[in-house]
């Protein structure tokens, strides 16, 4: 395998921040007036860590780097990037030549290649699973695939989709897209509208898997009970809909949450349950970015589903991990989500399903697209640049 050395920098030390809220950290006016249907829904108290954090870059020079996992064993990371790459990074920051076999993808304004994730018997398989803009006859579609790693990281083969939304879409926008196990034997693959006025509306139609969460058995079939099973009007593999572009996943306690751009304001947490509707694009706490109301001009509406949680403005929330881990001791079981803009990492505080505090970290970070937890309990982050990089996130050394 060909490797080429990142380039390192020295570590940038971020200043200590007060055990309360953080005063030079405004969250900005609304963009709409809608109450929130319960108080914990929106603007959390605002709190700050006491403790100083060291950032170190591990690797540079990725091109608009998407998804991140980490590799068992201390083997490293694989890495996305937007225009089509997968590379193995190693802790060392030595980065791969692109990892041969992975399909052509449509690396068109938000589309390319997207998440990865290593399987749930990486161990004993070595499969990898990714997501990415696919080109077809007509546009392009979000599509999700497999393939068999081999042990030196530089080839993926018995490649196969096991997902290919459908219908293709002009608009190469909105393409979510994560990739979540259950741990019982399937995976959820989340999905967006692909932006446009023409596209949206279909979040709320059952006949294609614009705007859905979807749920397949870990060969792409379709497990008998998901929800619409059987429903001659709606697409077996929908596990969930009325959304508008999920790049946030995760499991907790055997159920699934997501979390996904809103337009001008309105970024949401929820808990994706089996047949609900979300919502988007008849509802939502947002504008549209002309200012004017969306669908129905209303935040609520019955037979449609609350965020558990929501921002005005937004954070242009992507990658998104529960915290587990020593380092970060007083973190544990925090959700860390990046974000986009205004960049750097939130932390939410959740109790019960419920936040009930937030912070904002590394805000000098910018944009900010995925984040992982590595085995020592440090916290991984891509940054979403031409000349993108995998930074190592930990508690500053005493003394400093």
């Amino acid at each position: 395998m060909t490797l080429r050395t990142s380039l390192l920098s020295g570590a940038v030390i971020v200043a200590a921040a007060p055990v309360l809220a953080d005063p030079t950290f405004n969250r900005g006016d609304r963009n709409t007036d809608f109450e929130p249907q319960s108080d914990s829904q929106f603007r959390a108290e605002l709190v700050s860590s006491d403790m100083e954090l060291e950032r170190t870059t591990v690797a540079g020079g990725l091109v608009h780097p998407w998804g991140i996992d980490v590799l068992p064993e201390d083997a490293g990371y694989l890495v996305t990037e937007r225009s089509g790459q997968l590379r193995h990074v190693s802790e060392a920051g030595e980065m791969s030549d692109p990892i041969a076999g992975l399909p052509e993808v449509a690396a068109q304004e938000q589309g390319g290649l997207l998440d990865v994730a290593l399987g749930p018997d990486f161990s004993s398989d070595r499969m990898i699973y990714w997501t990415y803009a696919k080109p077809v006859e007509g546009g392009f579609v979000t599509a999700a695939a497999r393939g068999v790693l081999n042990e030196e990281l530089t080839e993926v083969t018995e490649v196969e989709d096991i997902f290919v939304q459908t219908p293709a879409a002009s608009a190469p926008m909105h393409f979510g897209s994560r990739i979540v196990f259950d741990g019982e034997g399937h995976v959820f693959i989340t999905t967006g509208e692909h932006f446009t006025q023409e596209y949206r509306v279909l979040a709320q139609e059952l006949d294609n898997t614009f705007g859905k969460v979807v749920r397949l058995n870990l060969d792409g079939s379709v497990p008998d009970d998901n929800p619409y099973v059987g429903d001659d009007s709606a697409m077996d593999e929908i596990w969930s809909y009325g959304h508008r572009n999920i790049q946030g996943a995760w499991m907790s306690d055997g159920q699934l949450w997501t979390i996904e751009h809103g337009p001008k304001g309105g970024d949401e947490i929820n808990l994706t349950e089996a047949g609900k509707n979300y919502g988007w694009p008849e509802i939502s706490y947002g504008a549209q970015y002309s200012g004017n109301p969306v669908g129905s001009g209303e935040a609520q509406a019955e037979g449609m589903e609350q965020p558990v949680y929501f921002w005005d403005p937004v954070i242009a929330p992507a990658g998104t991990v529960v915290y587990e881990g020593e380092t970060f001791g007083a973190w544990s079981g925090d959700l860390l989500i990046s974000s986009l803009h205004p960049g750097g990492i939130v932390r939410l505080v959740m109790e019960d399903g419920t936040v009930t505090a937030e912070e904002r970290l590394v805000r000098d970070m910018g944009r900010v697209r995925d984040l992982a937890v590595d085995d020592d309990g440090t916290i991984l982050a891509l940054t979403d640049f031409e000349d993108g990089r995998l930074v190592r996130i930990a508690p500053a050394p005493s003394g400093n």
